[in-house]
């Protein structure tokens, strides 16, 4: 048996699965975000714990015999947070999370003592990283900063409980602005620029080797009885886990992600950064394997936001509503810019914002519903082209998050990126599926990734359709035109 351990910002998912990869098992717990100023978004790494522990407890109570059974655990996590530890190895504050941005300053300043970061890193400073967070604290918290023995990623740090082992992956690592992304390893540049040194850094393993064993404790807490010991993977950052879990691991495949936030995800076989155009060039969680990827901050909460603002009755009600206004939306439907919460790729601008543009007394429910979706599309399509801008190419992408249950929002990304987009099964526990896959690989080293991370089946294809690309491209142009008009005024 194989445990998939999933860390994400509002739950922790834990996935069991057998050695031909059948689901035996899942179980959830929600955490809290707390947001004590604006801009701030922490958590207590302890309840990540509790959470997992919880979550781990609720299997070992339904299916005993099973986790008894267990040989290898996977951790996927939410990326860039920081976990400061001190020599004794007690957390120092609440760790900084991806959606922090009060470190915006810092990234132009992380720039200026480092000209050549684009170069290491693959990327642009952004607030959300790991590296901008330590330059703020070293201005607002110095002395914390002092007593900081050892920094961890969220994931990284339930493995240190898990195993007692200070360790990260290639994949979540990439997203700190302190890895030689090319190199795949520490850039001393980089941690010397934010006042670090390798000591303090966890060492760094493939996604799919094995990263320490299960403290025996825990292993009798959790009624494991298994003869061998309990291998921990080295694991990746969610979205690298998700496509493990998607079988997304060649060139050419990739997926689209309609969550909370919107990605646009492509596996490489070689090192192809694009930093000028916000595109992500991270590590993949297989030896030898980059991916690309585009980040939009608002894409299925943009049609929450929408759908309360509008007081449609629920999000399927607007969405037929929008469907039902077929052809005419191309022409009548104001733009929109889905910057809700600022944006990534391709801007990089934290301080964008929302906009509306070409209202008439006619723009009623359904055609303000039907812009933010065509805004969303167009805010991937912009990912799309950075990749392509920089040597990357996809088939066909699989489609999944909560916004892919839209046959009708799928039509349009598929006309918009002039792309086949599938839908398969099993999309739903991907990042947990892709964990408990590295672990699988982790403790058995005689399975090649060919046998383990397959695509899951395709329930249904869904193919751009001309006339609608037709239309959306010269919108498309005029959404791109007003973000560069509106730029200085934000």
């Amino acid at each position: 048996m194989y445990l998939g351990i999933d860390l994400g910002t509002s739950e922790v998912k834990v996935l069991l699965i057998d050695q031909e990869q059948t689901i035996i098992a899942s179980a959830r717990a929600a955490l809290a975000i707390s947001r004590p100023r604006p801009q701030w978004s922490e958590q207590d790494p302890a309840d990540w714990w509790s959470a997992t522990r919880a979550a781990i407890a609720t299997i070992a109570r339904s299916h005993p015999r099973q986790l008894a059974a267990l040989r290898g655990i996977g951790l996927s996590g939410q990326m860039h947070g920081t976990v400061l530890l001190d020599a004794a190895a007690q957390v120092l504050r609440p760790a900084m999370l991806w959606n922090d941005t009060r470190a915006g300053a810092e990234c132009a300043e992380l720039e200026r003592r480092v000209p050549l970061l684009r170069q290491i890193t693959g990327n642009l400073a952004m607030p959300g990283f790991s590296a901008p967070k330590l330059l703020w604290l070293a201005t607002h918290e110095p002395e914390l900063l002092r007593r900081t023995a050892t920094v961890l990623l969220p994931k990284d740090y339930l493995r240190f409980l898990l195993t007692g082992e200070r360790i990260s992956d290639m994949s979540d690592a990439s997203g700190t602005l302190w890895l030689d992304v090319a190199r795949r390893d520490w850039s001393d540049t980089m941690l010397d620029a934010c006042g670090l040194s390798r000591a303090q850094m966890p060492r760094l393993v493939e996604g799919s080797a094995p990263a320490g064993l299960l403290r025996p404790e825990l292993a009798r807490d959790w009624g494991i009885t298994a003869n061998a010991a309990v291998v921990v993977a080295g694991g990746a950052g969610d979205n690298a886990a998700s496509a493990i879990g998607m079988g997304v691991v060649a060139a050419g495949e990739g997926f689209i992600s309609l969550g909370t936030s919107g990605v646009l995800f492509a596996a490489s076989d070689s090192y192809r950064p694009n930093p000028e155009q916000g595109l992500h060039t991270f590590c993949h969680a297989l030896p030898g394997q980059w991916h690309q990827m585009g980040v939009m901050l608002s894409a299925a909460s943009c049609l929450r936001w929408v759908t309360q603002l509008t007081g449609a009755a629920s999000e399927a009600r607007l969405l037929e509503d929008i469907a039902a206004v077929g052809k005419a939306a191309h022409q009548a439907a104001p733009l929109f810019l889905p910057y809700l919460s600022g944006e990534r790729t391709p801007h990089n601008d934290p301080d964008a914002s929302g906009v509306w543009f070409g209202l008439r007394h006619d723009s009623g429910r359904a055609l303000l519903g039907y812009s933010v979706l065509e805004g969303v599309a167009f805010g991937l399509r912009d990912s799309y082209l950075a990749l392509q801008a920089a040597g990357g190419s996809l088939r066909s992408a699989a489609l999944v998050g909560g916004g892919s249950q839209s046959r009708y929002w799928a039509r349009l990304l598929a006309s918009a990126l002039d792309l086949p987009l599938s839908l398969n099964s099993g999309a739903e526990v991907g990042a947990a599926l892709g964990a408990a896959r590295l672990a699988l690989l982790a403790a058995n080293p005689r399975l090649s990734v060919a046998e383990v991370c397959v695509a899951p089946p395709v329930l249904e294809l869904i193919l751009p359709e001309p006339e609608w690309r037709a239309a959306l491209l010269p919108r498309f142009e005029r959404f791109r035109a007003l973000y560069g008009q509106l730029r200085p005024l934000f």
